[in-house]
């Protein structure tokens, strides 16, 4: 066998080796940040604020939150910088450790009755680690994966580090699911909401051994073995590609759809100060359909944007699951369960994946490999920071007793989305370009006759591999 063939032969394997460690990786890391979620939602108001309030317990639960997105864009700089100067391996590898570790914690924090204040305080805390620790992973593992792969087959192999993510959230809302249904609720609300948390140093232990076997990306070693590595990273990102970082800062404000489907719309529909009053074992059903319906077809839309674009299918995605979150919130406001879990299915599991299945292939291809990380976690993570506040920032909008509770969330959410939409719209398109010329400015895509030679030679590769 000839020297061309075997190294063929293991780049395909190196390909199909780091999409299912970012898969594995990217689920075991936001089951931890899921978890969190579902629990201010539902748990916290109670446990670590005041009760003289229940509508300001509320309010500081959700910004708890919020607050791990306070992290992020430090997290980002410095696991950014990090990432490009170290390596993407070693990168993931540190986020995992400190999201396990942070998490491990809130699941042993003394609530507010035991030590007062400092219950709080302790919760912020590990929430700013948490989001410290996942502002690195995207980028890291979508440039992973983005520079293990194939030409031609960029999106659809990028699409897994999603459905990872999509999978520890069912993950976390499946772990919540029998606690909540099959324990009193005394237990649940005493220490029964800690079992998910400590759960963590499995997720610890499993994503350390995952991650430790992959190999780095030969995008990365290439620049390392040339001495590029000069510098700061995060200075010529800011320099060279200042307008793709915009982009998609204004693209991840996308994330306004998971916030009001988990977030917003948790404490909507069961918080008993809204009058809605769904079950919270029963509501928290619609995210974990909702999101296996997004693993399922998450891969098949990531796979669709290596053959039309990305462009197109990140603003329908983003306009659709706009309008559809008027209708979601109606459904929760006239208490009807059954059209909340249809239209939630439609907007989030579908529609939304028109973006989400999409960015970990848009986001890095919009720059080289000499900042890729950076500027990605930077721009990625000051977007999603705007859309952090905006649980709390709801509640104040719509509080408790407001009879257009949809329709002024609802309109706030598509003014969101009509900006990421836009976003996409100015930004380039990159499915065609080749991978040494991803981030350049005079980069221009391949013919559509050269790219379709290089994506079924790539499509047989793989089936023979």
């Amino acid at each position: 066998m000839s020297n061309s063939t075997v190294q063929d032969s293991n780049s395909k394997h190196q390909s199909k080796k780091a999409a299912a460690s970012g898969w594995i990786g990217s689920a075991l890391e936001y089951y931890d940040f899921f978890i969190y979620a579902q629990a201010a939602a539902l748990i916290f108001p109670a446990l670590f604020f005041p009760a003289t309030d229940p509508k300001v317990a509320i309010a500081l639960s959700l910004a708890t939150y919020g607050v791990g997105y306070l992290a992020r864009p430090i997290g980002a700089f410095f696991l950014g910088h990090w990432g490009d100067t170290r390596g993407r391996k070693n990168v993931l590898l540190l986020c995992m450790f400190l999201m396990g570790v942070a998490t491990m914690g809130v699941g042993l924090l003394p609530t507010y009755n035991q030590v007062g204040i400092w219950a709080p305080i302790a919760l912020v805390l590990l929430r700013l680690v948490q989001g410290f620790a996942v502002a690195g992973e995207i980028s890291g593992a979508s440039s992973m994966i983005l520079e293990h792969a194939p030409f031609g087959r960029r999106g659809y192999f990028a699409s897994f580090t999603l459905q990872g993510v999509q999978f520890g959230q069912v993950l976390a809302a499946a772990v919540f699911l029998p606690l909540a249904y099959f324990m009193p609720a005394e237990d649940f609300n005493a220490w029964g909401w800690r079992i998910p948390f400590l759960l963590s140093a499995g997720v610890l232990i499993a994503g350390y051994f995952i991650r430790r076997g992959v190999s780095e990306t030969p995008v990365f070693k290439d620049v390392e073995a040339k001495n590029k590595i000069t510098g700061s990273p995060i200075s010529e990102a800011f320099r060279y590609s200042w307008k793709s970082m915009l982009i998609v800062v204004c693209v991840a404000l996308m994330n306004v759809i998971p916030v009001v489907t988990t977030v917003f719309g948790a404490v909507y529909a069961v918080q008993p100060v809204y009058g809605v009053g769904f079950d919270k074992s029963v509501y928290l059903w619609i995210p974990v359909i909702g999101n296996i319906v997004a693993v399922l077809i998450i891969p098949f839309v990531g796979n669709l944007s290596d053959k039309v674009g990305r462009r197109p299918l990140i603003i329908g995605g983003a306009l659709g699951s706009g309008l559809l979150s008027f209708a979601y919130l109606y459904a929760i406001s006239i208490h009807n369960l059954p059209m909340a879990f249809v239209i939630s299915i439609l907007m989030w599991g579908i529609v939304y994946q028109g973006y989400n299945a999409i960015f970990p292939s848009f986001y890095p291809e919009q720059f080289p490999s000499r900042y890729r990380c950076s500027a990605m976690a930077i721009a990625q993570n000051v977007g999603t920071l705007f859309t952090a506040m905006l649980p709390a920032v709801f509640t104040l909008a719509a509080p408790p007793g407001t009879e257009n509770i949809p329709l002024v969330i609802g309109s706030i959410t598509l003014g969101v989305t009509c900006i990421a939409a836009f976003a996409a719209y100015c930004a380039p398109e990159t499915y065609r370009v080749p991978m040494q010329e991803l981030g350049a400015a005079d980069a221009r895509p391949v013919s559509r006759q050269s790219y379709e030679e290089a994506r079924s030679k790539a499509l047989s590769g793989l089936e023979t591999a």
